[in-house]
């Protein structure tokens, strides 16, 4: 299984942005989905998830700004960015839990780095 992220970018504040993140592989179903963030020097945190049934849960700091959505037919989970802060700078990291029919585990996406400056 591999998940290819794309969109990043970089943007002024209160820009937008979209990222993308498509899983490939022996996929036989795939649960919660979500989108971390790991700015220079800090830890990764959480931005967003969205369960197979459509729950979603945000990171105090994103609500109301980020959407997160998902496309179960392509493997494909989304993050709509709006109103982008400085601090909202960082490397973006989608995180998938993958059922491959044997077993499932979590799989990780490569970054895309997201840079808000004006």
């Amino acid at each position: 299984v591999q998940l290819q992220a794309s969109g990043g970018g970089s943007a002024q504040p209160g820009g937008s942005l979209r990222l993308s993140c498509a899983a490939s592989g022996s996929i036989v179903s795939i649960n919660v989905v979500g989108w971390y963030r790991q700015a220079l020097g800090k830890q990764r945190e959480s931005v967003a998830t969205i369960a197979s049934g459509g729950i979603t849960d945000y990171s105090d700091s994103v609500k109301g700004r980020f959407t997160i959505s998902r496309d179960t037919a392509k493997n494909t989970v989304y993050l709509q960015m709006n109103n982008l802060k400085p601090e909202d700078t960082a490397v973006y990291y989608c995180k998938m839990f993958v059922d491959i029919g044997w077993n499932g585990m979590d799989y990780w996406g490569k970054g895309t780095l997201v840079t808000v400056s004006s």
